[in-house]
């Protein structure tokens, strides 16, 4: 039998409560993004740009790891194939990230769709996956509203601490390392993630090809790093699984 469709009143407090779950399952990871958007928008400036154009790049691209590999290009007049070579190169990971989410939101028209994946980012990838990842009805209205409740703070807490890099970038000095600090947002942003076995193989997978791919050319390492990383999950959570099933049926 169909599910009963909502009336109107019951969609928009489905609607409400779902949007305020992604907007609560987001908020612990937004002051590591606010720390990496400041790192971000700093090395915009820093780079060469001036802070009009580091401003439009960052409501246009929205992707701090492709800003901070396309900014050493331009500032060196490199051709714009290899500028935005470089910027899908480092970004292939969305392509792996839309694919694990299509089920998700394949019922949508194409715009719309266009916009959810130009608003999603690794945190909000991760925590979206980890609520509905085993949900045996992929597709429906908790889903969505869940989804633009995460993606709406981190847009713009992005934004904003962009702008605020931008303007203070003139104050930081030369000596201070933002490669680092940007290192740290990170960790604080996967950290609490990690929560189960599979998270931690995953984890660790991932980091270890990431350093043994530090000398590829074009950060390639980065799409290899996910990929690996991706798998090992995967394979730990189906072996996780298997273990469980046999437990249950031998007891």
């Amino acid at each position: 039998m169909a599910a009963k469709p909502l009336d109107s009143i019951a969609l928009r407090t489905l609607r409400r409560r779902a949007f305020f779950e992604g907007a609560r399952a987001i908020a612990p990871g937004l002051i590591a993004l606010a720390i990496w958007g400041i790192v971000t928008g700093v090395a915009m400036v820093k780079s060469g740009l001036s802070a009009p154009a580091a401003a439009v790049m960052s409501l246009l691209v929205y992707a701090g790891s492709a800003q901070l590999t396309a900014i050493p290009l331009l500032v060196v007049g490199a051709p714009l194939w290899l500028i935005f070579g470089a910027g899908i190169i480092v970004n292939l990971r969305f392509l792996i990230f839309g694919a694990a989410m299509h089920p998700y939101f394949k019922h949508m028209p194409w715009p719309k769709r266009l916009l959810l994946g130009f608003m999603n980012v690794d945190i909000v990838f991760v925590t979206f996956i980890g609520r509905f990842g085993a949900a045996p009805q992929k597709g429906n209205t908790e889903q969505l509203w869940f989804f633009i409740g995460a993606t709406i703070p981190c847009w713009a807490m992005w934004q904003l601490t962009s702008l605020i890099g931008i303007t203070l970038s003139a104050s930081v000095p030369a000596s201070w390392s933002l490669e680092f600090a940007a290192v740290l947002a990170l960790m604080a942003l996967m950290l609490p993630l990690i929560k189960t076995r599979p998270a931690m193989i995953s984890v660790l997978a991932a980091g270890a090809t990431a350093w043994l791919t530090q000398p590829w050319p074009l950060r390639m390492g980065l799409v290899a790093s996910t990929v690996v990383g991706i798998a090992a999950g995967m394979w730990a959570e189906s072996q996780l699984h298997r273990n469980i099933t046999t437990t249950g049926s031998g007891s």
